[in-house]
């Protein structure tokens, strides 16, 4: 039995301890925005944030994870009230495909709940281990600085999409 913190609630599992924190989230919580990408922590594809940290889902057991906060896209907003950065994705059109988006979100969030205020270095070398193979870096780095300025409460121009 492993019991994890996910998004504010506690889950006692009965699975193998050695079984990687991706697996428990998409086939036991039914939590299935972060996507398998390469299984070797080298994508982005499955980041999560674990105890304010941008981590890799698919490389991490869950036996490692008792007592830690674990937080996933669905954790953050919903189609109602999306997160800032959910919205800002949304308004710089930053998912072509969208199978990085939930990583690349996560990353971005555990970014931002650190420094409100990223450089353009910043953003850049937070984001470098997430790939996207659609190429829309340009517009996710737009997004990341636009939902900067949202949490920072600054009004936000109308991108030029």
């Amino acid at each position: 039995m492993v019991t994890l913190n996910v998004n504010g609630r506690t889950h006692a599992l009965d699975i193998d301890p050695a079984t990687p924190l991706l697996y428990a989230l998409r086939d036991e919580l039914e939590l299935n925005a972060a996507k398998y990408g390469c299984g070797l922590g080298q994508c982005g594809a499955c980041t999560v944030i674990i105890d304010g940290q941008a981590a890799y889902s698919c490389v991490l057991p869950v036996s490692a994870l008792e007592g830690r906060k674990i937080r996933t896209v669905e954790g953050l907003g919903d189609v109602a009230k999306p997160a800032a950065i959910q919205q800002a994705f949304i308004d710089e059109q930053a998912a072509q495909c969208g199978y990085c988006s939930a990583g690349m979100i996560m990353r971005a969030q555990a970014l931002l709940e650190f420094n409100r205020n990223p450089s353009d270095a910043d953003i850049r070398a937070q984001m470098q281990t997430n790939l996207c193979r659609c190429g829309t870096h340009m517009r996710i780095l737009a997004a990341v600085k636009r939902a900067a300025a949202m949490m920072r409460g600054e009004q936000v121009k109308e991108t030029a999409l």
